[in-house]
């Protein structure tokens, strides 16, 4: 039987949706395109905004008139959110545990024919174990290595639907990483809902997990994909310190430049702890590029609070901004709070994207005529692209390369959002 997967949201729901597909291709399942006709289409769903939801809903629908006699299976964020509102158009509905059953459950649904709902109480008891051993189409490989989130930030659905924070246990962790690097992976990217909360349930640490991981022989690059700052303790920091394998590039959410509204929001740190720890870093690592995630229009978020905002913001002077304007979510506390009109979270949210372009070309611009080693990730007849251990985006004018080439170039110039490099 032929599978397409379409994946929405973050790289946790990437790393398993490529679980899934290796389960499925290990028991005779052809994967094929989500475009195409096949036999059993997955969506692997996300609810963090209106506009996930929206497209959730969407693609399923999309995938049911593809097919009408296919096996429609969603699972993931949306559907654990959804559990009083299945879509009629899935046959296999599956929230966040069991996913390492997929293969059962859709065995029994063309057996039976029957609509299966895989929604568990009970879904954040304990870590479900997941092992990748190779991606294809992809020169950097994801490795999960935690779930759930307790920090319950009121503009959050993600603790109701992910629950409680686990662990994967550290020697598994180890063994997958030293897998996909004899496989050839270069660049290892950590991840979970909360990344840097690992081992809070298995009595270790993020710390010791990053030390163990930087002596794999073999391992050029060593990428967290998210992390919080008050989880970037001093030991942290000093491993960063003391392995290059660590990339020079941190992504570290801030959600709001404004101490009112971080206290709205519930978040565990104020500027003065943030923009402490940004200078710590920044002592440890000069020309690290530090992106971040902020939400404009949060509840009760005044002009004075985007205003003040702007000038943290410009003074912390991140490489660029991941900008969301707020989108309300039934069963948070921020749902209840008088909400900021939709036309000023629009104007916010455009100023915001133009200063994250003016920070970002002025980061850039740092590295002009510098040499940097450069991961090579799609190639065409025309040019190659690749990132470099700080994240800048590289276009090389070339076809003598291919994926997952190491190669160093001198940065030359700007073809935003690209730095060309020769």
């Amino acid at each position: 039987m032929k599978f397409g997967i379409y994946t929405l949201g973050c790289k946790v729901n990437t790393y398993e949706s490529e679980f899934v597909k290796s389960l499925l291709e290990n028991h005779g399942y052809e994967f094929r395109n989500f475009d195409d006709i096949c036999d059993i289409y997955i969506i692997n769903t996300c609810t963090v905004t209106n506009t996930s939801d929206i497209k959730s809903r969407k693609i399923i629908r999309q995938a049911r008139r593809r097919n009408k006699d296919a096996c429609i299976v969603a699972m993931g964020c949306f559907i654990q959110a959804s559990s009083d509102n299945i879509i009629e158009d899935i046959d296999i509905a599956l929230g966040n545990k069991d996913k390492s059953r997929i293969v059962d459950l859709i065995e029994q649904y063309f057996e039976t024919k029957n609509k299966i709902v895989d929604l568990k109480e009970n879904f954040d008891e304990k870590f479900e174990d997941m092992f990748i051993e190779k991606y294809q189409n992809r020169t950097r490989a994801f490795v999960k290595i935690q779930d759930g989130c307790e920090n319950f930030c009121s503009y959050c659905i993600i603790p109701y639907v992910r629950g409680k924070c686990r662990s994967k246990n550290f020697d598994l962790v180890i063994k997958e990483i030293k897998t996909l690097v004899g496989n050839g992976f270069k660049e290892i990217v950590l991840t979970g809902i909360h990344t840097g909360n690992y081992g809070v349930d298995i009595n270790t640490n993020f710390a010791s997990l990053l030390n163990s991981i930087v002596q794999i022989e073999g391992l050029k690059r060593l990428r967290i994909s998210s992390i919080e700052i008050n989880e970037l303790t001093d030991e942290v920091l000093e491993i960063i310190k003391n392995n290059d394998v660590i990339v020079n590039h941190l992504h570290i959410p801030i959600q709001a430049a404004s101490d009112h509204v971080l206290k709205i929001m519930n978040r565990k740190y104020d500027l003065e702890f943030f923009q402490n720890r940004i200078k710590k870093i920044r002592e440890i690592k000069k020309d690290i590029s530090i992106t971040t995630d902020i939400i404009v229009g949060h509840p009760l978020e005044s002009d004075e609070d985007f205003n003040s905002s702007i000038e943290v913001i410009k003074e912390i002077g991140f490489s660029k901004i991941h900008v969301f304007p707020y989108s309300k979510r039934n069963g948070t506390k921020a749902a209840e709070m008088l909400q900021v009109d939709e036309s000023i979270k629009k104007a916010r949210a455009k100023k915001l994207l133009e200063l994250s372009k003016e920070l970002e070309i002025n980061y850039m611009n740092k590295f002009i005529g510098k040499n940097l080693e450069v991961l090579i990730e799609t190639c065409n007849s025309e040019y190659s692209i690749g990132h470099t251990t700080n994240y800048l985006n590289v276009k090389i004018y070339s076809k003598k390369y291919k994926s997952e080439d190491l190669i160093t170039v001198k940065l030359t110039k700007i073809e935003y959002p690209f730095i060309i490099g020769e």
